[in-house]
């Protein structure tokens, strides 16, 4: 099967974040997530370069995403 039930296959990491910020903002997305990319002066750029380097704080985004999906796709 070609990605079958993965709700992140054909995503990248940036359409995952544009998603939550789109829906959640940065301000209820730092809450959800504490990350300082998301609460200090965040941007697109600056939360992709950390999330591509730091695995935990990936996989806290693509958890939430997950999670949000039904929402986001309202």
């Amino acid at each position: 099967m070609n990605g079958g039930n993965d709700p992140l296959h054909g995503k990248t990491l940036a359409m995952i974040l544009q998603s939550l910020v789109d829906y959640y903002g940065w301000e209820k997305l730092g809450a959800k997530i504490n990350i300082r990319s998301f609460n200090h002066d965040p941007s697109i750029k600056s939360s992709l370069t950390f999330l591509r380097k730091t695995p935990w704080a990936r996989e806290k985004v693509e958890q939430l995403y997950v999670r949000s999906i039904k929402k986001l796709n309202k």
